[in-house]
């Protein structure tokens, strides 16, 4: 993961420019418009500005750009420097520009994943090797082809030949593929496929979704839908990112949260998540403190709960539960709360090795869009 930055001196007066420039970037950060370019730009001179916002040093350079012009057009998102320097930060943070990126220590993590499905099946490990000693598809053992895999696709596609040939695979994974995310922006697969129901995919994939996920192409299309394909009323890109960590929405859900804790004394953690998903009888701690203020806000339990199920959608802010709480947070506090705040996440995961959070990750990933801007406004000036 490397960041990348290119400045030019100037004049007060160019600079002065510039920074008026970010200035309008910023408030233009994922603007939807009914035509695919700018007005007056044309494919070629799209995929110039997107060729000229990329890293100096990147090898087919003309190739990324393609592939980013056709995601935004086919999404119809606009080519502007803001919405092509949001998805240069989030391919700079996730892989460095690298289509397929290696994982260290990916074998130790299979390994460490499969360990824990056998122990949840019940199943002993030394039957599980035992199974995946079998030759595989390709004439290796499958668990010589777990030692030497380096990146998620190529781990991906040993999965599914597991799953897909060996009975032990079914029973282990319950036919579901353990690699969850892939390609340059590190998107999630189910995300991809759940998309692609929604939206008719641009490319040929003969292969299956999955598979296109770990290309460049299919990587950047989809990366870009999770990161700009979808309305949110932010006033900052940084609550995009952490929503492109946390989950759409997460961003305002977790504000939403701040206020209801504000309105009614009781503590929360501002995680983006309003109810619990597990199948609990109980309601989770959210929906608790929000039941709390249901006579204030004159609304039943049933109500409140109905609200917050719109926590995924972009229609939560037009809720009465939304518009009370913060009408009775902000009475509370004196003056009008924030309706956006990076989520308090601790991040966790089978590649993640120290401690990280959603802060981290938007702060980053903000801080790379940031640099690719002054780019932007560098080249403008």
């Amino acid at each position: 993961m490397t960041s990348r930055s290119a400045q030019r001196s100037t004049s007060w007066i160019a600079r002065a420019a510039g920074a008026l420039g970010i200035a309008l970037l910023l408030a233009g950060c994922a603007s939807r418009e009914s035509a695919t370019e700018p007005r007056g730009l044309r494919p070629a001179d799209a995929r110039a500005r997107i060729n000229a916002l990329l890293p100096t040093n990147l090898a087919d350079r003309a190739g990324w750009a393609t592939d980013i012009h056709v995601s935004l057009s086919t999404l119809r998102i606009e080519a502007t420097p803001a919405n092509i320097c949001a998805v240069v930060g989030i391919i700079e943070q996730e892989s460095g520009f690298r289509a397929d990126p290696a994982v260290p220590e990916l074998p130790a993590i299979a390994w460490q994943q499969i360990e824990q499905r056998a122990r949840a099946a019940g199943v002993p490990m030394l039957v599980v090797r035992a199974a995946l000693r079998l030759p595989s598809p390709d004439g290796k053992s499958y668990s010589a082809r777990i030692d030497a895999a380096r990146t998620e696709r190529e781990l991906s596609e040993i999965f599914d030949d597991f799953i897909g040939m060996v009975p032990m695979g079914r029973s282990l994974f319950g036919g579901l593929n353990p690699v969850r995310t892939g390609g340059p922006m590190q998107v999630s697969i189910e995300f991809a496929e759940r998309h692609a129901q929604q939206r008719s995919y641009p490319y040929p994939a003969d292969g299956g979704l999955r598979r296109e996920v770990f290309t460049r192409r299919g990587g950047l299309y989809f990366g870009t839908a999770h990161l700009l394909d979808y309305r949110a009323d932010y006033d900052k890109p940084i609550y995009r990112f952490a929503d492109y960590n946390a989950g759409h929405h997460a961003s305002r859900n977790a504000a939403l949260q701040k206020a209801i804790s504000v309105a009614s004394g009781m503590p929360l953690a501002a995680d983006g998540d309003l109810v619990r998903h597990d199948g609990a009888k109980e309601v989770g701690s959210t929906e608790a403190a929000a039941r709390v203020l249901g006579e204030r806000l004159g609304l039943s339990p049933s109500a409140i709960r109905s609200d917050l199920e719109q926590g995924q959608e972009a229609g939560l802010e037009q809720t009465r539960l939304h518009q009370r709480v913060f009408a009775l947070a902000d009475k509370v506090q004196g003056r009008s709360l924030p309706r956006a705040q990076v989520p308090q996440i601790e991040l966790a995961g089978a590649k993640i090795t120290r401690k990280l959070t959603t802060a981290w990750f938007a702060q980053r990933v903000d801080e790379r869009y940031r640099r690719c801007l002054s780019r932007a406004a560098g080249k403008a000036g």
